[in-house]
């Protein structure tokens, strides 16, 4: 079966517009619905954070309110807690090559806008994993990340691109409000990127070739999904050796072996 990269936020705040830090990190429901689904479907998903660094769950995402009820808040809670063995030891974002990779996966939450945006060393493996076709599929504020991928000329690598964001809609009314550093949506925008927003709060999945993007939170299974779909069935053949990485491969993969 495939192999599939989680890139995590690491940051815990987020510098806002008058200058406080506001707590952040990753959206449990983003991270929670995908990481079920492509795992349940047989895949091998493996977490990375920039310098190996445990990843925050945003705390608000936990409360009954955001997460949609009580049972659900607890549901995500309890798969965190299932899978705080991964969580507390990601791979190192700078120690990963792309190309052992069928895709790369990347939930929000504000966290992505406060590290990933910004991260050269996911940047370097946008760039590979586009240019060798590799399945890219940012959410929420997930595509912040994608912002940190440059060409050899400095220019956006997804320029031109047709994509999906947290919309500055969905911001402005629903998220960090007029006192959000920066909007995703807009800074997407001013960089070259197609954004195809739709209706806000609902699931939108946008498809690009290798790039699968999804709106918000609500867009998380949809999103899983779609990346299950271009991954395809099991596969045979030559593919087989993927599915065989033994320890040593692992080693090469992320040299900090745990």
């Amino acid at each position: 079966m495939a192999r599939i990269l989680m890139v995590v936020s690491a940051a815990d705040s987020l510098t806002m517009k008058d200058g406080t830090e506001h707590p952040t990190g990753f959206w449990a429901e983003e991270l929670v619905v995908s990481h079920r689904l492509l795992s349940e479907a047989g895949h091998t998903v493996n977490i990375a954070t920039p310098g190996g660094r445990k990843p925050t769950v945003d705390a608000v995402s936990l409360t009954a309110e955001s997460a949609g009820s009580q049972q659900k808040a607890d549901d995500f809670a309890a798969y965190l807690e299932e899978i705080d063995a991964e969580l507390s030891h990601p791979f190192v974002l700078s120690e990963v090559d792309a190309s052992y990779f069928n895709a790369i996966v990347l939930p929000g939450g504000h966290g992505p806008m406060a590290d990933l945006a910004t991260d050269s060393d996911l940047g370097r493996l946008l760039v590979e994993a586009d240019r060798e076709e590799i399945i890219i599929a940012p959410f929420c504020h997930g595509p912040a990340g994608l912002l940190s991928a440059r060409n050899d000329n400095g220019e956006f690598a997804f320029a031109g691109r047709r994509l999906t964001v947290f919309t500055d809609e969905e911001e402005l009314g629903g998220g960090t409000g007029d006192n959000t550093p920066w909007l995703v949506e807009s800074t997407l925008r001013a960089n070259g990127a197609i954004v195809q927003a739709g209706p806000a709060w609902a699931s939108n999945v946008v498809l690009d070739g290798n790039l699968i993007s999804g709106q918000n939170p609500q867009s998380s299974e949809a999103v899983a999904k779609e990346v299950l779909a271009a991954l395809g069935p099991a596969p045979g053949g030559a593919q087989d050796d993927e599915a065989e990485f033994d320890a040593d491969r692992d080693e090469d993969v992320r040299d900090d072996d745990y």
